[in-house]
């Protein structure tokens, strides 16, 4: 099967050249990459021009300078990646951050994976972060999600769910994703590989109690349940820094909610997600009851899946 890449980039000199050096590591390459630099004050593009003069299937789009750090910019900036590779012909497209590291066979992995299940609809992995952290470990997402930091998409797909949704406040992988799963498709985070993430998510540009407030308000505007919001914040207690990433989920959840903040999701997406969240609470318990571990990446909601003639914005 054949894939193509797309990498929009906003100041990443940090830590784009690790993301380039795995890229041109990889056991199976893809037809093209276009690395989409998003009006970049540092050297970004200069990185980026060295690999694609010496790789003829690395390609970079310059951008001109925006003023304002938005998801909904992102979503532009990879859409103008998206039309240069149109003209090349791909059975599955990858969303990938400029943050990342990971093995040699990591997309080949990935790619047999689609090919063995033609029902496979997005696909990724876990990822580490530095500190220890480790997405199936830390994060309740489970592996019917599949990170922001990687994701691939079959072409048809991507298609049926209209592509990434330019919201400004953030979750435009988390809608694209859950949408796949609602119209019928597999999304699968495969365990057997990670890819490492340099920058904490959400961290960008601000501290790390301003990205969990947002992530709060995030939770409200998505769609969260407000019970699996609060069992949430009490997870969160239980990690460090203790207090302020459990205040700032609750305080921006709330904040999100008395403001009325208008939700970029359809009500039958939204009652879709407080499904499967209620289903996961339920496992949560189920486990707690028998006094077994919980095991939170494979709290799978798969097989009681949701027909989509079930889902109703009304209810």
């Amino acid at each position: 099967m054949k894939y193509v890449l797309i990498t929009p980039a906003h100041n990443e000199a940090a830590f784009i050249q690790k993301t380039l050096d795995s890229m041109v590591a990889q056991t199976l390459l893809p037809e093209r990459w276009v690395i989409v630099d998003d009006g970049s004050t540092d050297r970004t593009a200069e990185i980026v021009e060295s690999y694609a003069k010496r790789y003829p299937w690395v390609e970079l789009i310059r951008r001109s300078r925006r003023f304002d750090r938005s998801f909904a910019g992102k979503v532009c900036a990879f859409n103008a990646g998206l039309e240069r590779a149109r003209s090349f012909l791909f059975e599955v497209l990858g969303n990938l951050d400029a943050d990342l590291s990971f093995e040699p066979d990591y997309l080949e992995f990935l790619m047999r994976k689609f090919s063995e299940d033609p029902k496979l609809g997005v696909a990724g992995t876990p990822f580490t972060e530095n500190g220890g952290y480790d997405s199936t470990r830390d994060s309740f997402e489970g592996e019917n999600h599949v990170a922001g930091g990687c994701q691939l998409f079959r072409r048809r797909c991507f298609e049926e769910v209209g592509g990434y949704v330019p919201n400004g406040a953030g979750g435009i992988d988390w809608i694209a994703v859950t949408t796949a799963r609602m119209k019928g498709w597999k999304t699968r985070s495969f365990p057997e590989k990670r890819f490492h993430h340099y920058r904490t998510l959400g961290t960008a540009g601000r501290s790390g109690m301003a990205a969990s407030f947002s992530y709060g308000e995030k939770d409200y505007y998505l769609g969260g349940s407000p019970v699996w919001q609060l069992f949430r914040v009490a997870y969160r207690v239980t990690k460090r820094p203790v207090l302020t990433d459990s205040l700032g989920l609750f305080f921006g959840y709330c904040w999100a909610a008395l403001r009325r903040v208008k939700r970029p999701v359809t009500p039958e997406l939204i009652y879709f997600h407080r499904r499967e969240q209620i289903r996961k609470l339920k496992a949560i318990f189920r486990a707690l009851l028998r006094l077994k571990k919980v095991d939170s990446f494979h709290l799978a909601t798969e097989r009681n899946a949701i027909p989509l003639d079930a889902v109703s914005g009304d209810k």
